[in-house]
């Protein structure tokens, strides 16, 4: 069995790794000339964090991170004071990574592709896909280098003007608003204190301003501003005069702009995530306003809930892709435009309610079961107490591409190839360890099935 990926993003990247890691041949085909460089999707949510956990790369993650800085407010050119936008909670238990961390996206996507190198696959640049024709028996496509291949599977990670999609014919439902748009780019200021976040603003209107969030990897800052004027060319000038208006003239002095963009409002959901062999996932399936940081986390989501079930490759496996991930996706479109519509409507503490954005409430239960913990919920982390007295982790355990069997003071032999059994630690409360599965509520005997992608099963 084979795979071909069209895209080589985050979504594309991710499901590459989980395919190579299970010993699946996979190619990872864009057409750009040159890799991505810059920020634009720059936040990485607590759920994100878990998969890279298990995919390997999340030391290297956290390492060229930052967690979500202290805002800076400034109004009429002076400060007023500092908060977060996004209050940092601390790790728990069940939740190892509970704040996000900002990372640019071109370093999230080049740590990816070392990752997926160690596999022995690289991604190919310049290799557009240009047309694909499928059968019962599997996919064959064209590329813009003249060669035919010949897939057991198709994925089109390709953006939101996926050229699979399209071929598909598959409609992406949704709108484009052109009178919300958003000036972005990445640019230094040698006045301002690197380790803050800042804002801009002027007192007649506070909750309309520029946004200058430090990147990591040297003294950049991610810009974004409302674009309210027709005709603003994405360019360094434009961005200065675009602070000068909120900060005043030559209060800070912007260079060295590396990426420069003029964001849309654009909301939209595929109206299938599948057809035969040919899958969507990421922005190719559902694009998403920027608010919340929702777009790149669903779309290696959606990646993550893919890998295991292309490798699986039976229909009934298969089928639940997109049922659950267009039904998750359709949600936190919800999430996004609704923070974005109370943004615009003045709500400046609306970017703040951001646990629904963490994206570890995410479950793919039948909404009509009403039990606390079942088929289709997060497999949570906890701590363990090993049989030697060592600690570990329940994450250690399920990392790597199997399912894992989660068995409460068993008495029978194992029956499965990675069966986990607990038993309860001398004078504690919990399995093996204080706070341990007291998430789940198991009682003796109980055994839970946990997928390749962190859900019970």
């Amino acid at each position: 069995m084979n795979v071909l990926i069209a895209g080589a993003g985050p979504t594309g990247l991710t499901l590459a790794i989980d395919l190579a890691r299970r010993g699946v041949p996979v190619r990872v085909v864009d057409k750009a000339a040159e890799h991505f460089t810059g920020s634009r999707g720059d936040g990485l949510q607590p759920r994100t964090l878990e998969v890279f956990d298990d995919l390997g790369v999340i030391d290297t993650v956290l390492a060229q991170s930052l967690a979500s800085p202290l805002i800076s407010i400034h109004v009429d050119g002076a400060v007023v004071g500092e908060r977060h936008f996004h209050t940092p909670t601390g790790p728990r238990p069940d939740r190892p990574y509970p704040d996000g961390r900002m990372l640019g996206q071109s370093r999230t996507e080049a740590i990816l592709r070392d990752k997926l190198a160690e596999y022995g696959v690289r991604v190919e640049l310049g290799t557009e896909l240009l047309h694909f024709t499928q059968d019962a028996d599997g996919v064959t496509a064209t590329l813009a280098t003249g060669e035919e291949v010949r897939a057991d599977y198709l994925v089109g990670a390709d953006g939101g003007h996926s050229t699979v999609r399209k071929a598909l014919g598959i409609p992406f439902e949704g709108v484009t608003d052109e009178s919300i748009r958003m000036l972005a780019g990445d640019v230094s200021a040698k006045e301002l204190d690197h380790a803050k976040g800042h804002w801009f603003a002027r007192a007649d209107n506070p909750v309309e301003g520029v946004l200058l969030t430090p990147l990591s990897g040297g003294e950049q800052f991610q810009f974004a501003a409302p674009l309210v004027h027709d005709g603003v060319r994405p360019d360094l000038e434009s961005l200065q005069a675009v602070l000068d208006a909120y900060a005043g003239p030559g209060a800070v002095t912007l260079h060295d702009l590396t990426w420069v963009t003029v964001w849309r409002s654009n909301v939209r959901l595929a109206q299938r995530f599948r057809e035969g062999r040919v899958f969507l996932a990421g922005d190719s399936a559902h694009v998403h306003p920027p608010t919340g940081g929702q777009g790149l986390n669903t779309g290696v989501q959606d990646a993550y809930n893919l890998g295991w079930r292309l490798a699986d490759g039976r229909e009934e496996v298969l089928a639940d892709y997109e049922r659950e991930r267009r039904t998750n996706a359709l949600r936190v479109l919800g999430i996004s435009t609704d923070l974005l519509r109370k943004h615009l409507d003045g709500d400046e503490r609306a970017l703040e309610r951001g646990e629904d954005t963490r994206q570890l409430d995410v479950s793919y239960r039948d909404p009509a079961d009403t039990s606390r913990v079942t088929t289709g919920d997060r497999a949570p982390d906890a701590p363990l107490t090993a049989p030697d007295g060592g600690t570990l982790r329940l994450f250690d355990l399920f990392r790597g591409p199997h399912e894992t069997l989660l068995r409460f003071e068993p008495t029978t032999a194992a029956r499965h190839p990675h069966t986990v059994d607990l038993f309860r630690a001398p004078g504690r409360d919990g399995y093996c360890a204080p706070l341990a599965f007291t998430y789940y509520d198991a009682a003796d005997g109980t055994e839970l099935l946990v997928r390749p992608d962190g859900y019970l099963g």
